[in-house]
Order: C-alpha cells, then sequence, then structure tokens
C-alpha cells in the first residue's frame, strides 16, 4: 500500500495555527483583565463623583446658613453688640467650612479623574484585545480549512489576517495606535 505523500506546508499551517490559537488566547485573557479593571475602576469613580456631590452638597447648605446669618447680621446692626458679634462669629465658621469643602472637593475630584482615565486606558487595552481575538479566531479558522481542503492560497489569506490579528494582539499590550 502506498502511503500518501505529506505536504511540507501543512507542517507549517499546524504551527501557525497553534501560534494564533495560543495569542487568540492570551487576547481573551488579557482582555478579560482590561475589562474588569474598568469595570471596578468604574465602580471607585462612581463612588468618588457620589463624594463629590455629598461635599458639595455639605458646601451648599453651609453657604445658604452664611448667607442667612449675612443677613442677620444687617439686621444686627439695629440690635446691641453681642448679638452682631455672635453673628459673625458663626458666618466665619461657616465660611471656614465651606473654604474646608472646597478643598476637600478638589482633591476627591481628582482622584475621581484619575479613575476616569484608568477606564479610558484598560477599555482601549481591551478593545484591541477585542480585535486581536476576531482576527486571530478568523486566521485560525482560514488555517484549517486550508489543511483540510489543502489548499495553500486560503493558508496565505488566513496568515495575512493572523499577522493583523498579531498587531492588534501586540497594540493591547503597547497601545502604539
Amino acid at each position: 500500500m502506498a502511503e500518501e505523500k505529506k505536504e511540507t506546508w501543512l507542517g507549517y499551517v499546524a504551527v501557525t495555527t497553534i501560534v494564533f490559537a495560543v495569542c487568540a488566547t492570551l487576547s481573551t485573557f488579557k482582555g478579560g483583565q482590561h475589562s474588569t479593571r474598568a469595570v471596578l475602576s468604574q465602580s471607585k469613580a462612581t463612588n468618588q463623583w457620589a463624594y463629590y456631590q455629598a461635599k458639595d452638597l455639605k458646601q451648599y447648605l453651609h453657604e445658604l446658613q452664611r448667607d442667612s446669618l449675612d443677613l442677620a447680621l444687617l439686621n444686627a446692626g439695629k440690635a446691641e453688640g453681642g448679638y452682631a458679634k455672635a453673628v459673625t462669629e458663626k458666618a466665619g465658621g461657616y465660611a471656614a467650612k465651606i473654604d474646608k469643602y472646597e478643598v476637600q472637593k478638589e482633591e476627591i475630584k481628582k482622584q475621581a479623574e484619575a479613575y476616569d482615565a484608568i477606564i479610558a486606558q484598560a477599555q482601549a487595552h481591551s478593545g484591541a484585545f477585542g480585535m486581536a481575538i476576531i482576527f486571530l479566531q478568523i486566521a485560525i479558522l482560514l488555517s484549517s480549512v486550508a489543511a483540510l481542503m489543502k489548499i495553500k492560497a486560503v493558508w496565505y489569506g488566513g496568515m495575512a489576517v493572523g499577522t493583523l490579528g498579531l498587531v492588534f494582539f501586540a497594540n493591547g499590550f503597547f497601545l502604539f495606535f
């Protein structure tokens, strides 16, 4: 019985298919990591922005109280000096708290914006890995079809698509475009 002659290019098809499959698996893993990081950072950013709004509301309430005391102070000019002094001290206390809230809000805002930047970067990485998965899966499919049907041109097409997938895979790590 005559053995069928093995075509050497089919060995290369197997190797490239394995490389594409490994890179697709790693892309799935890394894309998932970045997606998780984006979701967790989104939660932290939302908490920071809610905290910012709470501080803003407290500041606003103190501003209202201070404004009320300022009005009382205008009327206190007609009253005794002790009342005017007490209102002035109370208004000064509210002004100090307002200033404190302003400083706290700036710090909270910086933290929330840092989380927003992490989200954007994680989404960029995740998107690149997602594109890599798409192209690598297509390359695996084309390589498999080429091996089954023994059509070299289909394998070349799979290699071209796979190369594009590898570029996106590398971009997932380095974000060069």
